[in-house]
């Protein structure tokens, strides 16, 4: 029988015989990844999904998982699973991806040392990637490619879904297109979509590029490019219909079509779905339908399900707590952030000045590994190793507190919780502690440089992203 390929954790009470200071710790199971074989079957959602009401709802899975639609077991089991050093290598790249943004904004210094070229390992960042299946175009019954002036007849259904991974970092939406010059296309073919439409470079959308526009094509045709942490992207700058769920067509979806690619973006992802703040985004082109917010929750295994959420969740909005979403201007104006004011270890609060904290946490739902000032970091990591018993493991990378759990079934882990500004307290879920037996948070260079709140933190917990209310909110088990 299979079992989960990734650290599965489990709450357990307390033995009877545990001291009263063990007992306000939480226990938990961990299993070893590298002990354990590939699971080929999906179980769905732990939690049931929030009622989509008003707003857009849709599964959200691992790409490389038994719940993406497009798994296949016999492509799963041949294909070789990254190793930890190379899935930080390419974290480190997004961080310095979000730093030098955020620099470029406030004067202050990217992470020394953190770029390196892109490593050749393909898919190492897609384990730790949330995605969801949408569909780019309109079928047309004419063999004939559309045009803008004389566009093909269509029978109304939509095109083969697309993998696309989210990005709340991304300003421009972009996907693999029909024809390409890299190994694997999507199957978005634009001639086949009746619906598609691509910008005349004198056009409105076109010049609202700004930053990512590429010049102009021999056909007049507006160009895009967009340069990611380890890749880059260019085509035509285009629109179509998208749809999110069976009954939520988005007419006039605008959207980079990638034919050019350099770097090391994943084959089993089909494009970025891009949900910044920026003028181009998902949410910018939605926001009248469904309000400027929306919220995922990334589901603990590949295993499992979370979900996507455009607008404010109807009926739930008590369930979170809230802190103001933070300000800010130039290249990192697109970011979502908040003001972390504190950490707590088994409700304790670390002895940290509040100014180490005045950065900001940029919340990121691509980078894997929580980044701290190194002030915070520090205190977290010495009130986390004086509360764990187990042999101490070498480090891994910048993981530097890992621990030899070998034959440990039930390894007791201390809590901790992140305390952002309007005294928003949210605790890690038990999967959001370790990672591959390490301490799952690494330092930044100083404390000058801000936060990044990486999504094994986010594991189970809905984050919303309410842009018209200016605030941040997070929802405990709520996948």
């Amino acid at each position: 029988m299979a079992v989960l390929p990734i650290l599965l954790v489990l709450l357990l009470g307390s033995s009877p015989t545990s001291s009263r200071a063990a007992d306000e710790e939480l226990e938990v199971t961990v299993l070893d990844v590298s002990l354990l074989e590939p699971h080929t079957s999906c179980s769905g959602h732990r939690v049931m999904p929030p009622h989509p009401h008003n707003n857009s709802w849709m599964p959200l899975f691992r790409p490389l998982g038994p719940c993406s639609p497009s798994f296949k077991a016999a492509a799963a089991a041949a294909r070789a699973k990254p190793s930890l050093a190379a899935v930080l290598r390419q974290d480190r790249l997004r961080v310095h991806h979000i730093h030098r943004r955020v620099s470029g904004s406030r004067g202050a210094r990217a992470s020394k040392g953190s770029f390196k070229e892109p490593v050749s390992v393909e898919e190492t960042q897609l384990h730790h990637q949330a995605a969801i299946s949408v569909e780019v175009g309109t079928s047309q019954t004419s063999s004939e490619p559309s045009s803008s002036i004389h566009p093909a007849a269509t029978d109304g259904s939509s095109s083969p879904p697309v993998t696309v991974v989210l990005d709340t970092a991304g300003d421009v939406p972009w996907m693999r297109c029909v024809p390409c010059t890299f190994a694997q296309c999507a199957d978005y073919d634009p001639t086949r979509s009746s619906t598609y439409f691509a910008f005349p470079c004198n056009s409105s959308e076109c010049k609202q590029l700004g930053r990512y526009a590429n010049g102009c094509s021999s056909n007049g045709q507006c160009q895009y490019i967009v340069t990611g942490d380890s890749f880059t992207t260019s085509g035509t700058y285009s629109s179509d219909v998208l749809t999110i769920n069976s009954g939520n067509p988005v007419h006039g979806f605008l959207f980079g079509c990638s034919q050019n690619e350099q770097g090391s973006f994943e084959n089993q992802a089909d494009g970025i779905m891009a949900l910044g703040r920026g003028v181009q985004s998902l949410m910018a082109q939605t926001s009248s339908t469904y309000g400027d917010a929306f919220s995922y929750c990334l589901p603990p295994t590949e295993t499992t399900k979370g979900f996507f959420q455009i607008g404010v969740p109807i009926g739930a909005s008590y369930r979170f707590v809230t802190t103001p979403m933070l300000k800010e201007r130039g290249p990192a104006a697109t970011l979502y952030r908040a003001l972390l004011v504190a950490i707590t270890v088994d409700g304790k609060a670390l002895n940290v000045p509040p100014e180490v904290f005045a950065a900001g946490t940029v919340m990121d739902s691509r980078t894997i590994i929580t980044r701290l000032p190194v002030t915070a970091y520090g205190a977290l990591r010495a009130a986390f190793r004086n509360r764990m018993r187990y042999r101490a493991a070498p480090p891994q990378e910048e993981l530097d507190t890992c621990y030899d759990l070998t034959g440990v079934r039930y390894p007791r882990l201390p809590r901790i919780a992140l305390v952002f500004d309007g005294n928003a307290v949210v605790e890690m879920d038990r999967s959001g502690i370790l990672l591959h037996g390490c301490l799952a948070f690494a330092s930044n260079d100083d404390d000058s440089s801000p936060s990044i709140l990486g999504n094994v933190q986010q594991q189970t917990i809905q984050v919303l992203h309410d842009v018209g209310g200016g605030r941040i909110g997070f929802r405990s088990a709520a996948c």
